[in-house]
């Protein structure tokens, strides 16, 4: 039997889908960047139906305050929640796309950002300040509720 390596092997269902999105870049490049966006948008579509469900009310601190208790403390930071906004900033990737590239994670992304327009509003406007894909030392996401 062939030996592993337990670094190699993903941890959760986040980061082999991580590793599937890497892969497939890393074979066809920018070409399947729109592809993988628009997979990602229909699952935080999927998951922010299903936030919208689960809290109170739609407003950006709420579902923002939900959604933070997702995630390792250890590896994220909640910088500022409010109604009109909502900031983390974070070291890890959950997806491990470290050092690869912006417009891969900015795809990825598309998951967090269609679930904040879900749940919250079409018109949550989500930025990448930094972010780790890019080699920078930690992410920043900043989600701002743009009024029309």
């Amino acid at each position: 039997m062939k030996e592993v390596d337990i670094n190699e092997l993903p941890k959760n269902p986040i980061e082999a889908q991580g590793m599937l999105f890497k892969s497939i870049y890393e074979k066809f490049g920018k070409e399947v960047l729109l592809i993988i966006k628009e997979v990602c948008k229909k699952q935080g579509c999927s998951l922010g139906l299903k936030i919208k469900k689960k809290v109170p009310d739609n407003r950006l601190s709420t579902v923002a305050t939900a959604f933070s208790k997702s995630f390792d403390a250890k590896n994220v930071d909640v910088i500022e929640i409010t109604d009109e906004k909502f900031q983390i900033q974070g070291t890890k990737c959950p997806f491990r796309l470290e050092n690869t590239s912006r417009e891969l994670c900015e795809a990825v992304m598309e998951i967090d950002g269609e679930y904040f327009r879900t749940a919250v509003d079409e018109n949550v406007h989500m930025t990448i300040i930094k972010t780790v894909a890019e080699g920078d030392p930690y992410c920043d996401t900043l989600y701002e509720l743009k009024k029309k």
